[in-house]
Order: C-alpha cells, then sequence, then structure tokens
C-alpha cells in the first residue's frame, strides 16, 4: 500500500512574511477557498495572536473552510496558544503550531534563555496546547542548526505530552540535501517515541535548494509532511515551492512512490491568483508556473514535441491547469454567468450590493476589451474599489498629455477619505506625472522600491495591464497592485494602493516557523 505524504501550506502565514506581501482578510480568505480546492492537507492561515487582523483572518478561514485542516501559528506561551486555540474554534479539522528557538546563536542572543528554560517551555507549551486541540504541531525554530543532543531531549518531551507533529526547518536556508536528511533520519532514529509523531520537513530557500531539501527530507529522513508555499513565496528568498513539490512526486513516483491529496489541476490557478494578489509576479521561467515553463523555442525542441509530447516534455500543461481556466466572457455575458464565474473562482462578495458593483465594473472592462478571462475577473475583484468603504485613497479620474519633444503632463483627482482632491504635476513620462501629481498633494515621504507592469493576460495588445508598486516608509514596506487597460490609470491605482496600507495602523508580529 503506497505512503500518502501531507502538504502543509503556509502561504498566508510564512509566505505573506515577505515585504509588501501581508493579505487582506478577504485576499486570505479568496486563497484559502483556492486552496481548499487544490486539495492540500493542511492551510496554516496565519499567526492569530499577531494582531486583531490576522485573528479575524484565522477565524473566517477556519469558519469557512470544510475539507483542509486549518491551522494557527502560536509562540510557546500561553496567551498565543489561547489566542490560536480561540481563532480555531469554527474549524471541521483544527490544528496548533507552536514553535520555539533551539539553536544555541537563538537562545542566547533572541530569548536569553537557557536549555533548561527552553527544554521547559517547549514541553508546556505543548500540553497547553493539546488540553485545547487534539492536533498539535511543534516546531523548534532553526531546528536544524540547533544540537542534536538537546534537540532529541526536547523533541522526545514534547512528543511525550502530545506532540502529534514533529516539523524540523531549516528557518535559514542553510541546509544541504543530504546532510538535511540524515540530520533528521538521525532525530527519528535516536528518539525513544519518534513514531508517535509525523515528522515534517519546512525548508528556506536561501541556497535554493529547498525543494531538494524537502525531498531528501523524506527519503533520506522519512518525514511524511512537506511545508511549502505556493511560488516558493516567503520571506527573504522565499520557501520550498508547492508545485515543484507536488509535481515532483506525480513525475518521479517510481523513485518516491508516495501518494499525495492535491488535485494538481489546480495549481496554476492557485499560483495565479497568489501573484496577483500579492504583487510578487512569477518569473516567465519558474517550474511548472511560470510562462514558459512549457514553451519551446529551439527549432529542435519544437519538432521534436510535435512528434512526440514526451521528447521533451516530462509532465503536460493540462495536467497542472495551463488550459482549465480558459473560460472567456465578454460584454454580452449576464450577470448570471459573472456571478457563477465569481463562485467558480473561489471569490465569494458578501452581499447583492458588492455583486452588483463588480458587475458594473466588469460591463465597464467588457466595453474596452473584447474577452475577459479568469485573471481579469481575479484582477477586476481584487481591485481597491471593491472594499471602497474600507479605503482612505481611491482614484476618481485621471488625464495626461504626452507628446514627442514636450514634457508630459497629468491632472489626477481622488478621494482622501470623505474629500476629493484634485493635482496636476509634469514629469518625465505619463506614469511619472502621475504619481508625482498624486504625492504633491499628499506629501507621503515613501521611498518607492519597485515599479512593475506584468500583462494579466497574454497575446494581446489589449490585456489587461498590471501594476505593482512597492513603498517603505518608517520600516513598514508594502505592495500596491493596481490592473486597468490604460497602464498609467493602472499605475496611479497601484499607487494610492500601497498608500492605502501604508496608511493603514495595524500592526503585526514577525514570526518565523
Amino acid at each position: 500500500m503506497t505512503e500518502k505524504l501531507f502538504i502543509f501550506d503556509t502561504t498566508l502565514r510564512d509566505g505573506e512574511q515577505s515585504p509588501g506581501a501581508s493579505m487582506t482578510r478577504e485576499e486570505k480568505l479568496r486563497i484559502a477557498r483556492q486552496l481548499e480546492r487544490l486539495r492540500v492537507d493542511v492551510i496554516e492561515a496565519g499567526f492569530a495572536a499577531s494582531s486583531n487582523g490576522d485573528f479575524e483572518a484565522v477565524k473566517s478561514i477556519a469558519d469557512a473552510i470544510k475539507d483542509s485542516t486549518v491551522c494557527s501559528l502560536a509562540r510557546a506561551n500561553d496567551r498565543d496558544i489561547a489566542r490560536a486555540a480561540e481563532a480555531l474554534k469554527g474549524a471541521n479539522s483544527s490544528r496548533i503550531h507552536t514553535f520555539i528557538a533551539t539553536s544555541e546563536l537563538h537562545m542566547e542572543k533572541k530569548l536569553r534563555m537557557s536549555r533548561d528554560q527552553v527544554y521547559e517551555q517547549a514541553r508546556l507549551s505543548v500540553r497547553f496546547a493539546r488540553n485545547l486541540c487534539g492536533d498539535v504541531e511543534f516546531s523548534p525554530e532553526d531546528g536544524y542548526r540547533s544540537d542534536p543532543d538537546f534537540l532529541c531531549r526536547v523533541l522526545e518531551a514534547v512528543i511525550a505530552e502530545g506532540a502529534t507533529t514533529i516539523n524540523i526547518p531549516d528557518t535559514v536556508g542553510y541546509a544541504i540535501p543530504e546532510l538535511y536528511g540524515s540530520f533528521i533520519k538521525n532525530l527519528r532514529e535516536r528518539i525513544p517515541n519518534a513514531d508517535k509523531a509525523i515528522w515534517s520537513v519546512h525548508c528556506h530557500n536561501d541556497l535554493g535548494m529547498a525543494v531538494a531539501n524537502s525531498l531528501a527530507g523524506v527519503m533520506i529522513g522519512g518525514a511524511r509532511q512537506v511545508e511549502c508555499t505556493i511560488n516558493g513565496l516567503g520571506e527573504r528568498a522565499g520557501n520550498c515551492s508547492l508545485e515543484e513539490v507536488v509535481m515532483a512526486l506525480r513525475t518521479r513516483r517510481d523513485y518516491f512512490g508516495l501518494d499525495v491529496s492535491v488535485d494538481a489541476s489546480q495549481i496554476v490557478p492557485a499560483s495565479r491568483l497568489v501573484a496577483q494578489t500579492t504583487g510578487f509576479v512569477v518569473q516567465p521561467n519558474k517550474a511548472v508556473v511560470g510562462a514558459n515553463a512549457f514553451a519551446h523555442a529551439s527549432g529542435i525542441h519544437q519538432d521534436g514535441v510535435l512528434k512526440a509530447r514526451d521528447t521533451y516534455e516530462i509532465m503536460r500543461a493540462e495536467d497542472v491547469g495551463w488550459t482549465t481556466n480558459r473560460i472567456v466572457l465578454g460584454k454580452l455575458s449576464g450577470r448570471n454567468a459573472f456571478k457563477q464565474r465569481l463562485q467558480e473562482l473561489g471569490v465569494e462578495l458578501e452581499s447583492e450590493a458588492e455583486i452588483n458593483a463588480a458587475f458594473a465594473r466588469f460591463k465597464d472592462l467588457a466595453d474596452r476589451k473584447s474577452e475577459i478571462f479568469d485573471e481579469d475577473i481575479i484582477a477586476l475583484v481584487s481591485d481597491e474599489s471593491v472594499t471602497v468603504e474600507q479605503e482612505h485613497y481611491r482614484l476618481l479620474s485621471l488625464s495626461q498629455r504626452s507628446e514627442t519633444g514636450e514634457r508630459p503632463h497629468a491632472q489626477v483627482t481622488f478621494a482622501a477619505g470623505g474629500q476629493e482632491l484634485k493635482a496636476e504635476s509634469q514629469g518625465n513620462g505619463p506614469v511619472d506625472a502621475s504619481l508625482k501629481a498624486i504625492e504633491s498633494r499628499l506629501s507621503s515621504g515613501a521611498e518607492m522600491l519597485l515599479y512593475s507592469v506584468n500583462a494579466i493576460t497574454s497575446g494581446s495588445t489589449e490585456s489587461q495591464g498590471e501594476v505593482t508598486v512597492r513603498l517603505q516608509l518608517g520600516g513598514r514596506v508594502v505592495n500596491g497592485v493596481g490592473a486597468d487597460p490604460d497602464i498609467v490609470v493602472a499605475s496611479a491605482k497601484a499607487y494610492l494602493s500601497a498608500l492605502n496600507k501604508l496608511q493603514s495602523k495595524a500592526e503585526r508580529v514577525a514570526a518565523q516557523g
């Protein structure tokens, strides 16, 4: 009988820790629904104790998700664990994931705690969590750089206290595949009660080996859970990529001999939803989900593929969802067809008024663009105008003039709270002029770290442009995303979206498992 490998998705927690990738409750819920369609085993919905916003996001996901286990991260203290348990009350299946650092470096420099203190806190926190939830995961943060003798002592104790999953994080991406796999194997062989828990891997990609390390942890170490994110999203160089792990297991089943529950046809829709929501664009040559992943430019390759696909393709594009989301709507499509497509995409607007407003924007877009794809719809409802009542800044109108030999000029009208503001400015180009006009009235002082443009759908100059603007102010880094057939308008929307996030005073507590 084939063994199962559990897929633990942490896009909404560890992935969200990428600078600028924080999401609203509605955005998190939309992605969680897509993860449920993807059939991941565990969705780590967030860090409930970090802020009221994250608590509400975890609670909303726990209440909505029926088929996947919903998990919340918690530091190894009673307050965090109780907060996580409260947020998870409505879940069909829930898990508390608690952690504490165990490496000498982290214990001395960060925690300022002795080995005995860390041991006791780990043991007692798992005991407390187990009294609140039947499924408890424990992570020794920076586990791979921890002393194996001390780690064995801690892990044996937390398993005895009821931890059902033991996760060994390579928190800083320091591991090498063979060494990491052997490290986990050694722990499992030395700990007497190791068989009482499922062993898990959580690898960061600082040296580009997160997927390789994770798979080595499975094959050499005997782990049966992989923690990963859509598109490899995550802080610094990112996390282990869900799509790469899943397709490696499916494509090389002859070697791995493990089954996963994931519906691979939902991988590309999940990738695009996460990319559009966070503004972190997928590189074209990214494995599995990149735009060029199944493209063949070489004449020799093209000839081979035309004769027999498996000459140069080890998996089929349609198997990961490249052709399953080509549903096209147009200006003759009715409200019911639009509403049905929203449901199929996992977008649930809370009221008829919101549906009507979204449909009005859809019809407006359809007048300017003959074919509207799923990506357009996701961008449409992700646009800041869906949640106007929650936003401080909103674009009302924009006009710009640009001609050869003349300095571009832009006039922008936007709402700031209940006030309508008008501004105009010149710039090096129409985008520069538009953003300078906005800044001339707001004087935010924010530094722009990134400006990027991406076509939402390919193959036509009619495609909507998606603009990502990353701003930094006072140590905060945020992304703003805007979409429109007019790149200048999309740029203004993205800039105002980023300013909205800077204007929000919601605080977050960084955590890393």
